[in-house]
């Protein structure tokens, strides 16, 4: 790469510093795929699903940071930043206007490390779930509509 030009300082000072992977980092909260340990979407932050899997990720990558999605309440982030501090994790709330991405929490180092699987599969947590209700019994059903 060459010198910098005149225009190319212009360039980048109205529209900043050039970025690789702007979709991964929108998507992301503002990393990319690779240096992600683990990713939670909003529901699962929402409904505190993850937080288990999120601890051990936590306890194994104690060097990582935690990438929260400011656009989630802070009410149902309350339990990820406990955890973070549990650890001595470094966390930040990530506020994109122009993103709309389906992220609630990304645990993620600075550097890459090539992690398969990302993601939660919430298949078995909603297994688990279908299964202790076909156990309860009818009546049990209807006092919990109503509790």
């Amino acid at each position: 790469m060459g010198k910098k030009n005149v225009d190319d300082y212009l360039t980048e000072g109205i529209y900043g510093s050039r970025q690789t992977k702007r979709s991964e980092r929108k998507q992301f909260l503002g990393t990319i795929r690779e240096r992600i340990v683990i990713a939670l979407t909003k529901g699962q932050v929402m409904s505190d699903k993850g937080l288990e899997h999120l601890e051990t990720a936590m306890k194994a990558n104690k060097s990582a940071k935690l990438l929260m999605n400011g656009d989630v309440s802070h009410k149902f982030l309350k339990e990820e930043k406990a955890l973070a501090d549990k650890y001595n994790i470094p966390y930040t709330e990530v506020t994109n206007e122009e993103a709309d991405t389906d992220i609630g929490a990304v645990l993620a180092y600075d550097y890459a490390i090539e992690k398969e699987h990302i993601f939660i599969d919430d298949s078995t947590d909603d297994q688990t779930q279908k299964d202790t209700d076909t156990d309860e019994s009818f009546f049990g059903k209807i006092k919990r509509w109503f509790s």
